[in-house]
């Protein structure tokens, strides 16, 4: 596999562009939107300048990184001579079905297709296209350029090859891949989000204030950041949508979501995205540094 598309600039999609072409992989870029392409380069270019300032790598380093990367406005041009699909799309079931269908259309026999979902079933996406042997989950985590683990996903048809050799790929970028099935949240959010609402209701309930709750789990549990800190950093919405995904495939109580998120991402309180959450960002801008000096 040497040609990568990634389909989507957002975070997650100019991250994974971002780590095949330090890679050494022919990345295209592909968005709906000139802006969003731009948007994406000009965040790699920003990571790759702040890995030069801590001395990791030298200018020309960046300069052929940035040069791996082509955009493109269409699936069709830039997946039609993929050996790799990566789909990095909002986390929505409906979009990613579509999309799908368009890259089975768009992209090689050969080419094998993974999405970055963070709890969609990779066998439901499979099932809309006519390669679901080649169909994959890539979970990487954000930072991508920075966090080491990728959760890959086996679907339902998903065969060994192509689970052996998205593996070896993933160690290829300087990553550490963990193999897991298809069960709504797989491993990393059926437990994360779980521990993310109940301190929603912590909250919701009146037992602490956010501060006091997230400072608990820092200096308590050890955690790098608070939990309602990681939800603003996650985005609140992205909380909810995979909480309803575990809700929703499960059918157990303890994942339905918190009404008090439910109510804040109804409110446009998305968290860093939006500029408020669980914490203000618009003013002090305070919590957004405590975000950042974790993803340093």
């Amino acid at each position: 596999m040497k040609n990568i598309t990634v389909i989507g600039a957002g975070t997650m999609g100019n991250g994974i562009a971002h780590v095949f072409a330090q890679s050494g992989f022919k990345v295209n870029l592909v968005d709906v939107a000139q802006t969003s392409l731009d948007k994406g380069l000009a965040t790699i270019a920003g990571n790759l300048d702040r890995m030069i300032a801590k001395e990791k790598i030298t200018a020309e380093d960046k300069a052929t990184t940035l040069g791996n990367i082509s955009t493109f406005l269409n699936v069709e041009e830039g997946a039609k001579e993929a050996d790799l699909v990566v789909e990095a799309a909002t986390e929505n079931l409906d979009l990613k079905l579509k999309i799908f269908q368009q890259i089975d259309a768009a992209a090689p026999s050969h080419a094998v297709l993974a999405t970055n979902t963070s709890s969609i079933s990779i066998t439901k996406i499979a099932s809309v296209t006519n390669r679901p042997e080649q169909v994959i989950g890539m979970h990487f985590m954000n930072p991508v350029p920075m966090m080491k683990l990728v959760e890959i996903i086996r679907g339902y048809s998903t065969s060994d090859e192509v689970t052996a050799a998205i593996m070896d790929m993933s160690k290829k970028l300087d990553k550490i891949p963990v193999e897991v099935n298809d069960y709504p949240g797989f491993v990393a959010n059926r437990i994360l989000m779980p521990m993310i609402n109940e301190a929603i209701y912590t909250l919701y309930e009146g037992v602490a204030g956010v501060e006091e709750i997230d400072q608990v789990m820092k200096l308590g549990m050890a955690h790098p950041m608070g939990p309602l800190q990681l939800a603003d950093f996650i985005g609140l919405d992205v909380c909810l949508s995979i909480l309803e995904v575990l809700y929703d495939g499960f059918k157990n109580p303890k994942y339905a979501p918190c009404p008090l998120l439910v109510n804040m991402v109804t409110a446009g309180k998305k968290g860093i995205k939006s500029g408020e959450g669980f914490y203000d960002y618009s003013a002090s801008k305070k919590a957004e540094k405590l975000a950042r000096q974790f993803a340093k």
